[in-house]
């Protein structure tokens, strides 16, 4: 079924495989956005609050990791309705919702501007640009029309330029977007529809896991692109899913796997390998993580990156994982585009 584009597209009626195809072009066109806008220069900045839900929170994570070691003041991402006691006037709030309309954002958003934060908010359009706009504070538009778990690139690379503007990062993102764009295109061209299964090592994956539900493990750079896998698997692929983190896991989570033999079966263990960037504490965690998952659990698989720079890996992997969990959505006979019970949600919501 998978080399049939025909009945790809039967399946996959709101093209979601076509927009994901676009995903190093959204990279290259959010880069140029960047260039056109006039970014504030913040005088003091003690700490840094990013908040955003779905594809912005994940966009947040992916930064508070990338820079973990490297920033020099806090940076926390926020995926509730309201904000820390400490945020003042001294944070760099950044707002993500790539409606404008995400109720959690908005309402943080207020308390932001109470609080007197230095406020940038990044969305298509919505009643956060509107927000913005009535208090005189930057808003970045980005391109709408698309759900917004495929927009990544747009909530993604702002947070970049926002940073190295106020000097709070060192290492401009266009030193590493040549290898980035690098490591995506080589994505896309091993993995879109018209390459073949045996070829092609996202509709493998899709495919040893049908039929089971999956565990993804992170750790470090890779933690926010397990979770995005995750709820990828979630909204696109319309099954349960699991995300852990190692080396917290190893103090829990394994016990459970090593004693409960009969429901290990029933999973999939997806597990990320980086020679380069694993500890040695890291690296004996994972070998025996591999012996242990290795023959006890329906498939065990290692996931490797592509890629020198961790921008690159990171974008890489989560690429992957995106064409993975539309191909086991086609597999399965389900459209990745709608997210009907978020939809029920919304509209409830909007009826209180």
């Amino acid at each position: 079924m998978l080399d049939d584009e025909r009945l790809i597209a039967e399946v996959d009626k709101s093209n979601m495989l076509d927009v994901l195809a676009r995903f190093p072009d959204q990279i290259t066109e959010a880069v140029n956005i960047m260039k056109t806008v006039q970014l504030p220069d913040f005088i003091k900045i003690d700490h840094v609050i990013i908040t955003g839900m779905g594809a912005s929170g994940i966009s947040g994570d992916l930064i508070q990791s990338l820079f973990r070691d490297t920033i020099d003041v806090p940076l926390v991402v926020n995926k509730e309705f309201d904000l820390p006691k400490w945020v003042n006037k001294h944070t760099l709030a950044v707002f993500l919702s790539y409606s404008g309309d995400t109720e959690e954002t908005l309402n943080a958003f207020k308390m932001a501007s109470q609080k007197k934060c230095k406020i940038i908010g990044v969305s298509s359009g919505g009643k956060l640009q509107d927000l913005c706009e009535k208090r005189g504070v930057t808003h970045i538009r980005v391109p709408g029309g698309i759900q917004p778990r495929a927009a990544i690139a747009y909530l993604l690379i702002p947070l970049f330029f926002i940073l190295e503007r106020n000097r709070l990062i060192k290492n401009s993102i266009e030193m590493d977007l040549a290898e980035v764009l690098t490591v995506t295109t080589e994505c896309r061209d091993q993995n879109n529809i018209m390459v073949k299964e045996d070829e092609n090592l996202a509709k493998q994956i899709a495919r040893s896991i049908l039929d089971t539900t999956p565990q993804v493990y992170g750790w470090g750079i890779y933690s926010p692109v397990a979770t995005r896998w995750r709820t990828q698997f979630n909204e696109n692929s319309k099954v349960i899913a699991r995300d852990d983190v190692v080396p917290e896991c190893d103090h829990n989570d394994i016990v459970g796997w090593s004693a409960d033999g009969k429901i290990a079966k029933q999973w999939s263990v997806l597990l990320f390998r980086d020679k380069d960037e694993e500890s040695l504490f890291q690296s004996v965690r994972l070998d025996f993580m591999k012996t242990l998952f290795t023959g006890s659990v329906a498939h065990f698989l290692e996931v490797y990156p592509r890629g020198k720079n961790k921008l690159a890996k990171v974008l890489f992997t989560l690429y992957l994982g995106d064409y993975v969990s539309c191909y086991l959505a086609v597999l399965r006979h389900v459209d990745p585009s709608p997210v009907d019970a978020i939809t029920a949600l919304k509209n409830q919501l909007v009826e209180r």
